[in-house]
């Protein structure tokens, strides 16, 4: 690199440089510092001295990190590549990394405008809640919006006992099982069929694995099958499963013997 006592003619400055094509004196510096962009000449005062190739090579990396290319990949890849088709493979591998980037970038866009509906419909800010509604538009989860209506120890105990594969399962479950019960109702089965004792069966197992035994947590649990939605649809559907899932239970409990309510109260 040479060194002038003072800037010549077809010389520029780091300052005109950064105006001539609108980037800031710190990028400059940056590309110089990663031996991207070294400038062909030092005044003696130390200051960065350009030239028109200058600006064509820094039009050519400006252009390829509009593209997505990041300042390694242009130094250590791009630059070293001799044929078109080498080009053209590299181009093609950043083409699949950008419709990545936005398909991620439209699911991000979804989750916000559902996030915004559901901060909306609640009554104070809560951002623990928040981020359970993110998580369960991330993995897909079409009962998210339920997230709104559990209260903090439903919400912690599912935090603490399942991971996302789990919770996700268990709130699955859940759903499935009030539409199970709902179609017990409808079909007529009565409660103490095996059809419908069967179906007791499985929504105990389903308390059990919420509670891991510990029926304190039952009262909780009953709140969570009786959640205070104000859509007449839910409402109907819960009135319709939840009137199912008592007597099923009242008459498998008989039959074991047993009765967990009363032995919570006492």
């Amino acid at each position: 690199m040479e060194k002038h006592k003072a800037k010549l003619q077809g010389y520029m400055t780091i300052g005109e440089v950064a105006r001539k094509m609108d980037v800031t004196v710190r990028t400059l510096q940056h590309y110089d510092k990663e031996g991207l962009l070294t400038p062909s000449a030092i005044s003696e005062g130390g200051r960065r001295l350009y030239t028109d190739k200058d600006i064509v090579k820094l039009h050519q990396i400006l252009s390829l990190k509009h593209l997505g290319f990041s300042l390694d990949d242009i130094r250590n890849q791009l630059i070293s590549l001799d044929t078109p088709a080498e080009v053209a493979d590299v181009l093609m591998k950043q083409a699949a990394a950008v419709s990545k980037k936005i398909e991620t970038l439209s699911e991000s866009l979804r989750e916000l405008k559902v996030l915004r509906e559901e901060v909306l419909k609640m009554q104070s800010v809560d951002f623990k809640k928040y981020a359970d509604i993110i998580v369960n538009l991330q993995i897909n989860n079409d009962f998210y919006w339920l997230i709104k209506y559990f209260d903090d120890q439903i919400l912690d105990r599912i935090r603490n006992r399942f991971d996302k594969d789990s919770g996700t399962a268990f709130i699955n479950n859940f759903m499935k099982l009030l539409d199970e019960a709902v179609r017990l109702q409808s079909a007529n089965v009565p409660v103490d069929s095996n059809e419908g004792q069967k179906f007791a069966k499985a929504y105990w197992n389903m308390i059990t694995e919420f509670t891991g035994g510990d029926m304190s947590m039952l009262p909780e649990l009953i709140k969570l099958g009786s959640l205070q939605i104000t859509d007449p649809k839910w409402k109907k559907f819960q009135a319709i499963a939840n009137g199912y899932i008592k007597q099923a239970l009242g008459v498998y409990f008989s039959r074991l013997g047993v009765d967990v309510f009363q032995e919570e109260t006492e």
